[in-house]
């Protein structure tokens, strides 16, 4: 009896065995056909699962309506009375309220970056001339001051015309956006040449009505690096002192306006044999202004008719700053007498030979 029970037992653990492994088989077999088949099923049709993956995830992350919440506690004290107290839940910032602000919070930079006033277009007017043996050196020097100043700015450079490559190769180098004109004219005074090429950039500028403020920057002068920050607050006119040295006599001459605040009231005036000069007081590198009075002077009150600058534009541009000289503006607008810019008159004895340039065969 009890080998036959044993085998009974024996028996009916080998048919639970088998039962699942039967089990496991067929469910195996139904995951296999049912992958089987919705492998060819069409890939732009959600299949169940799918959808009611996506249903659940909605529901899961979609934003939810913000409710006050008021809990109600009832508590016993030890007489048997109750006592029912409220509490209120704060509530909590829904996803899609962040989403709101980020948004707004993008648009309200755009509208803040959209009324930045972009700078102005600085002009800088520099003639190399023809008989500066140091002109190559010193058009390098003011390459790497000019490299300085925050774009945009626009550097016209005229030289005299020349078998040299000198000037060009400089400028290819420096990184500036440049224009670089050549001048066909013979001078046998320095000075004379140096205004036809000043005017000659001035052409320029009229006739590709270049707008901008309009700044001639000699090869000797030396900058204080805000100087070009003040140029560009300039609306149509702006001057400015600046310090003249010399390399043969031991004083600096001051030249340019005198200011109540940035409000033009009077001159420094250059003496020369103890005689006050009766030149114009704005020195050539002393004022800026509006390079649209050259191409537009209706925009500054002033009728085309009564324009005559084809010969000399600086000279016109001087006697209509001089007629009024309350649209001049003194730079720098808090201190007027702050020197920022230096003109060195250097001669051309003081020189090294290693710096001049070789004559032409």
């Amino acid at each position: 009896m009890v080998s036959t029970a044993v085998a009974m037992g024996s028996s009916e653990r080998s048919k639970k065995r088998v039962q699942l492994w039967k089990k496991a088989v067929v469910q195996f077999s139904l995951c296999f056909v049912m992958g089987f088949f919705m492998g060819f099923a069409p890939g732009g049709k959600a299949s169940f699962f799918s959808t009611n993956a996506a249903a659940l995830n909605q529901s899961q992350f979609s934003p939810q309506p913000v409710e006050m919440l008021h809990l109600s506690t009832t508590q016993n004290d030890g007489a048997g009375n109750s006592k029912t107290s409220s509490m209120a839940e704060t509530p909590v910032e829904v996803p899609a309220r962040s989403r709101e602000l980020e948004t707004a919070d993008i648009l309200q930079e755009g509208e803040n970056e959209a009324k930045l006033v972009p700078r102005r277009l600085l002009i800088v007017i520099t003639p190399a001339g023809s008989e500066n043996p140091a002109g190559g050196v010193l058009l390098r020097r003011l390459a790497y001051t000019l490299r300085l100043v925050p774009p945009p700015l626009l550097w016209i450079v005229v030289e005299s015309q020349t078998d040299s490559s000198e000037a060009s190769e400089i400028l290819r180098k420096t990184g500036i956006m440049y224009r670089h004109l050549v001048s066909k004219e013979n001078f046998t005074e320095a000075a004379a040449e140096m205004e036809y090429q000043r005017n000659l950039a001035l052409s320029h500028i009229e006739h590709h009505k270049l707008s901008g403020i309009v700044h001639f920057a000699a090869l000797s002068n030396v900058y204080d690096l805000d100087f070009f920050d003040e140029l560009r607050d300039i609306e149509v006119f702006g001057a400015w002192p600046m310090a003249s040295l010399s390399a043969n006599k031991n004083k600096v001459i001051m030249e340019g306006p005198v200011c109540d605040s940035s409000q033009v009231i009077g001159w420094h005036l250059k003496k020369v044999n103890n005689e006050t000069e009766t030149r114009s007081p704005l020195h050539i590198s002393g004022f800026s202004f509006n390079s649209s009075i050259l191409w537009d002077p209706e925009r500054w009150g002033r009728p085309s008719s009564n324009q005559d600058n084809s010969q000399n534009s600086i000279k016109f541009v001087k006697e209509v700053a001089l007629e009024d000289e309350s649209k001049l503006k003194g730079i720098p607008q808090e201190d007027c007498s702050r020197i920022m810019l230096w003109n060195l008159n250097i001669p051309v004895g003081k020189i090294p030979r290693y710096h001049q340039r070789p004559t032409p065969l």
